[in-house]
């Protein structure tokens, strides 16, 4: 009864999301044209764009949000954290309105690449060391023009058992643009009114060989998701601090607030019931 009554929910929801994503891509495609002359505006207007539909599909996954510290006030900023599914990107872009990076790979990739591009993603290409720099560039420009930008710097999505080390060269786009690093970390509290666990992570988690379709379709049978974000402590560097010592810094804030998928047989309640 339960899977029939998940598989139906899935498929309402299937039908929801659908309808979101054609209205953001028909909204993103007037703002691309509309500001076709002025790359500033355009990527200005796909980045509300993105958060108010991330805020609709949250509603239609029944994500619910709590948020824990503030990121940076007075500036725009690099935020930095971990990444364990596309769940995630509706979670941060519902709060702040930014551009997120992401791999020429996944531009490649049919349907996603072109929700990507209308989304005003910066795409970079992970797999040329000049490639990378010559787009650090690109980073550098953007936060100096006043965008926030979103980095994973796992430079992948991850099972939902740790915090992958930190990519190092990109994360100085920050420094370089005399602007800070905003680091946060996603942990999922509850799924389907039960702590977040090896049991129940294939609801929120993308990795290994499962496919964008089977993680797509175990998000949308989920009953209910809770996810916690915390804001932490922003770092501020220079050009020429060592990189190895920035992301470390990163990556040990992000790690030392994560927690991770809880083994089945585990009693321990996180977050909001633990905390009440």
């Amino acid at each position: 009864m339960k899977e029939i009554q998940a598989g139906l929910r899935g498929i309402l929801r299937l039908i929801g999301a659908v309808f979101v994503v054609k209205a953001f891509l028909i909204r993103a495609f007037y703002l691309k044209v509309r500001h076709r002359h002025d790359r500033r505006l355009q990527r200005q207007a796909y980045s509300k764009n993105i958060q108010f539909y991330c805020r609709l599909i949250s509603r239609t996954f029944d994500l619910q949000i709590v948020v824990k510290g503030q990121p940076v006030s007075d500036s725009n900023f690099l935020y930095v954290g971990n990444h364990m599914g596309f769940v995630d990107i509706f979670v941060i872009s519902s709060l702040i309105p930014a551009l997120f990076i992401t791999s020429q790979e996944m531009r490649e990739t049919p349907i996603l690449g072109a929700i990507c591009e209308m989304g005003g993603c910066i795409f970079v290409e992970r797999r040329s060391r000049i490639g990378i720099m010559n787009e650090l560039e690109s980073l550098v420009e953007a936060m100096k023009e006043g965008f926030n930008i979103v980095l994973y710097p796992e430079a992948t999505s991850s099972n939902g058992e740790q915090v992958l080390p930190f990519k190092k060269t990109l994360l100085m786009s920050a420094p370089h643009a005399g602007r800070p690093i905003q680091p946060g970390v996603v942990n999922y509290i509850e799924i389907n009114g039960e702590k977040f666990s090896l049991k129940t992570r294939d609801h929120v988690c993308w990795y290994g060989d499962m496919t964008f379709a089977q993680a797509m379709w175990k998000s949308l049978t989920a009953k209910s998701i809770t996810a916690e974000v915390e804001f932490l402590d922003p770092i501020y560097a220079e050009p020429h601090t060592d990189r190895r010592l920035v992301a470390e810094r990163a990556y040990t804030a992000v790690k030392s607030k994560f927690r991770p998928a809880a083994p089945v047989n585990e009693d321990v309640v996180y977050g909001i019931a633990e905390e009440s």
